[in-house]
Protein backbone atom coordinates (compact mmCIF):
# COMPACT_ATOMS: atom_id res chain seq x y z
CA UNK A 1 0.00 0.00 0.00
CA UNK A 2 1.42 3.37 -1.04
CA UNK A 3 1.81 6.00 1.68
CA UNK A 4 -0.98 8.60 1.77
CA UNK A 5 0.28 12.05 0.71
CA UNK A 6 0.07 14.88 3.19
CA UNK A 7 -3.31 16.60 3.43
CA UNK A 8 -1.54 19.93 2.99
CA UNK A 9 0.11 18.79 -0.24
CA UNK A 10 -3.21 17.45 -1.57
CA UNK A 11 -5.04 20.67 -0.64
CA UNK A 12 -2.38 22.83 -2.28
CA UNK A 13 -2.38 20.72 -5.44
CA UNK A 14 -6.16 20.83 -5.64
CA UNK A 15 -6.19 24.59 -5.06
CA UNK A 16 -3.61 25.10 -7.83
CA UNK A 17 -5.64 22.82 -10.08
CA UNK A 18 -8.78 24.90 -9.55
CA UNK A 19 -6.80 28.07 -10.26
CA UNK A 20 -5.28 26.61 -13.43
CA UNK A 21 -8.68 25.41 -14.62
CA UNK A 22 -10.19 28.86 -14.02
CA UNK A 23 -7.25 30.51 -15.76
CA UNK A 24 -7.56 28.41 -18.91
CA UNK A 25 -11.36 28.72 -19.07
CA UNK A 26 -11.15 32.50 -18.64
CA UNK A 27 -8.28 32.74 -21.13
CA UNK A 28 -10.46 30.90 -23.64
CA UNK A 29 -13.42 33.20 -22.96
CA UNK A 30 -11.21 36.28 -23.45
CA UNK A 31 -9.72 34.76 -26.62
CA UNK A 32 -13.23 34.11 -28.00
CA UNK A 33 -14.32 37.65 -27.12
CA UNK A 34 -16.92 36.62 -24.54
CA UNK A 35 -15.02 38.54 -21.84
CA UNK A 36 -13.33 41.89 -22.53
CA UNK A 37 -9.62 42.04 -23.14
CA UNK A 38 -7.39 44.02 -20.79
CA UNK A 39 -6.14 47.49 -21.64
CA UNK A 40 -3.20 47.49 -24.02
CA UNK A 41 -0.79 44.68 -23.18
CA UNK A 42 -2.42 43.86 -19.83
CA UNK A 43 -4.41 40.90 -21.19
CA UNK A 44 -2.40 38.28 -19.24
CA UNK A 45 -2.57 40.29 -16.03
CA UNK A 46 -6.33 40.74 -16.49
CA UNK A 47 -6.85 36.98 -16.91
CA UNK A 48 -4.60 36.20 -13.90
CA UNK A 49 -6.49 38.60 -11.61
CA UNK A 50 -9.84 37.35 -12.84
CA UNK A 51 -8.75 33.73 -12.33
CA UNK A 52 -7.72 34.51 -8.74
CA UNK A 53 -11.05 36.23 -8.06
CA UNK A 54 -13.05 33.33 -9.51
CA UNK A 55 -10.98 30.47 -8.09
CA UNK A 56 -10.90 31.75 -4.49
CA UNK A 57 -14.61 31.27 -3.71
CA UNK A 58 -14.69 28.04 -5.73
CA UNK A 59 -11.81 26.66 -3.65
CA UNK A 60 -13.50 27.80 -0.45
CA UNK A 61 -16.66 25.86 -1.29
CA UNK A 62 -15.26 22.85 -3.17
CA UNK A 63 -12.31 22.13 -0.87
CA UNK A 64 -14.05 22.50 2.51
CA UNK A 65 -13.60 18.83 3.43
CA UNK A 66 -9.98 18.81 2.34
CA UNK A 67 -9.31 21.99 4.33
CA UNK A 68 -10.82 20.41 7.46
CA UNK A 69 -8.70 17.26 6.98
CA UNK A 70 -5.60 19.43 6.61
CA UNK A 71 -6.51 21.36 9.74
CA UNK A 72 -6.96 18.14 11.74
CA UNK A 73 -3.60 16.87 10.54
CA UNK A 74 -1.86 20.12 11.52
CA UNK A 75 -3.56 20.18 14.95
CA UNK A 76 -2.43 16.60 15.54
CA UNK A 77 1.16 17.45 14.69
CA UNK A 78 1.12 20.53 16.92
CA UNK A 79 -0.34 18.52 19.82
CA UNK A 80 2.35 15.83 19.43
CA UNK A 81 5.07 18.50 19.35
CA UNK A 82 3.65 20.13 22.49
CA UNK A 83 3.55 16.81 24.34
CA UNK A 84 7.17 16.02 23.33
CA UNK A 85 8.22 19.46 24.53
CA UNK A 86 6.42 18.95 27.84
CA UNK A 87 8.10 15.54 28.25
CA UNK A 88 11.52 17.04 27.54
CA UNK A 89 10.92 19.80 30.06
CA UNK A 90 9.83 17.33 32.73
CA UNK A 91 12.93 15.20 32.05
CA UNK A 92 15.14 18.27 32.38
CA UNK A 93 13.45 19.22 35.64
CA UNK A 94 14.06 15.70 36.97
CA UNK A 95 17.75 15.88 36.06
CA UNK A 96 18.15 19.30 37.68
CA UNK A 97 16.68 18.06 40.96
CA UNK A 98 19.36 15.38 41.21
Amino acid sequence: MAPKPSATVRYTAMRLGIFAGCFFVLWGLVFLGVLPRGLGDSNLLWVLVLAIVVSAPLSFVLLRGQREEMSEQIVGKVDRAKSRLAENRSMEDGVREL
